[in-house]
């Protein structure tokens, strides 16, 4: 085929080049559009609090309208809509400034279908939540209302009078019967629990914790630890309602690395839950905890991908299900053709990192695929199925990379590559307009200096 550059709204979008076979699905820029020209703009963990790829989320559709969210220049935090496909973003700012230069502290940004109200859970590292909502009906009929922060309440340290402690990571999720739920962590990394909350309409209210801090675990240099926290790859509901969750585990003593440098990441494991996350099962089936009773541990019968802490797994990357309700997580490490002992993650990620794809097969086993892309990046990767399950990775630096349903996932091909683009690092995207539209938004923010100030953007991309 021909090679062929496509300008579009003062952008180039990658298409397929000349002469080369076409293999995975393509997308096409379709408008690249500038929230904010002075965001926030600081480096923490390697990554910026207006886009931590694990946010859930930052930007999300309901109702024909989308809202985004962000940190301005003066660390105000910023909720923003535009009617779909293409008006003018609208912004409310409200009464509340990011307390420290933290890239933990995102803003996610929840819907709850049954009154529909926008939920905001922002700032928080190990400490309360601060926590907005809107009026009801603000999201389910948008066009009868103005926007502006008086739409929304006041920012409360609870959750309308539940309290949550401190926590990190609020992600909102919403149940096949429309209540809306919050999963976040409780503790700190290496020891710390997951716990879950659920809104009915009307009021919050805690179901508790699901995962367990504590038991020992050994590693292959025979040192044992005993604490550790479940880093979740997402929390998705699939077909006939099930709940997935993939995820690693971070251990609490850092003498089970080959060297401190590393991460005390390993394995991949996965549960789920037929009970809207009452429930835990293993991949067998077998019940493997209680949320609010007895929690999920550390046990080798939960691994679905094996892989010791020496090798700079990343944790919170990203899992997706597709239409017939399998679970695939999108994990990366750095494999042991380059190296058996990583001893600065960053900078070994960044050279010999690898993505690898993960998934459940029809009979229940599970099939670990390289993906021949690097990503030459420290971050995160997001995945996201098209209508007709043709899966689509959001790398750092908003390149994309794709493989047809047809094909088992095997052709991958890159299908989107825009250095001029200027992203930094990890992207967040739209997981909602993809399924109502076919169409992914990548919120990214421009990559800067210091603490200088950069454009934070939204760029659109019809799929297939």
């Amino acid at each position: 085929m021909r090679r062929a550059v496509i300008l579009l709204a003062g952008l180039l979008a990658l298409v397929t080049p000349a002469h080369a076979e076409v293999r995975g699905p393509g997308v096409t820029l379709l408008r690249d559009t500038q929230l904010d020209a002075s965001a926030l703009y600081f480096v923490s963990y390697d990554g910026l609090v207006n886009n931590q790829s694990y946010q859930s989320e930052a930007i999300l559709s309901h109702a024909g309208y989308q809202y985004a969210a962000w940190y301005t220049a003066n660390r105000a935090a910023v909720v923003a809509r535009r009617k779909l496909p293409a008006g003018t973003w609208e912004k409310a700012v409200l009464p509340h400034a990011l307390t420290v230069n933290d890239s933990h502290n995102v803003i996610s940004l929840g819907i709850s279908p049954a009154d529909g109200r926008l939920h905001v859970a922002m700032d928080v590292h190990d400490t309360p939540v601060f926590y907005a909502r809107s009026e009801a009906g603000l999201v389910s009929a948008p066009a009868s209302r103005t926007w502006s922060a008086d739409r929304f309440g006041p920012v409360q340290r609870t959750l309308d009078g539940v309290d949550l402690g401190g926590i990190s990571y609020p992600q909102f999720v919403v149940t096949p019967e429309k209540r809306l739920q919050l999963s976040y962590r409780t503790g700190r990394s290496g020891n710390g629990t997951n716990e879950l909350a659920e809104y009915d309409g009307t009021t919050w209210r805690k179901l508790g914790k699901w995962s367990s801090a504590t038991g020992p675990w050994t590693a292959p240099n025979g040192v044992t630890s005993t604490t550790r926290n479940m880093y979740l790859h997402g929390l998705t509901y699939g077909q006939g309602g099930r709940l997935h969750a993939a995820f690693t585990w971070r251990e609490g003593n850092s003498g089970v690395l080959c060297h401190p440098g590393g991460l005390t990441n390993h394995d991949t494991g996965y549960v789920y839950s037929d009970d809207r996350g009452r429930t835990w099962r293993r991949n067998t089936g077998q019940v493997a905890g209680t949320t609010g009773g007895t929690p999920v541990s550390v046990s080798p019968d939960l691994v679905v991908d094996p892989l010791d802490p020496d090798h700079g797994l990343m944790n919170q990357e990203s899992q997706a299900v597709d239409r017939t309700g399998a679970p695939h997580a999108v994990i990366s490490y750095v494999p042991g053709r380059f190296t058996q002992c990583v001893t600065g993650y960053a900078a070994d990620r960044t050279r010999w990192g690898r993505t690898f794809h993960v998934f459940r097969t029809p009979d229940g086993s599970w099939t670990k695929r390289e993906v021949p892309i690097q990503p030459n990046a420290t971050g995160r990767t997001r995945a996201v199925f098209d209508r007709d399950d043709n899966l689509y990775l959001i790398m750092p630096f908003a390149r994309i990379v794709t493989a047809s349903k047809a094909s088992g996932w095997t052709d991958w091909t890159l299908v989107f590559d825009r250095p001029g683009m200027n992203v930094f690092g990890e992207v967040t995207v739209d997981h909602s307009r993809v399924t109502s539209e076919g169409v992914l938004s990548v919120l990214y923010q421009q990559r800067s200096t210091g603490t200088t100030p950069s454009p934070i953007r939204v760029a659109d991309f019809q799929l297939g």
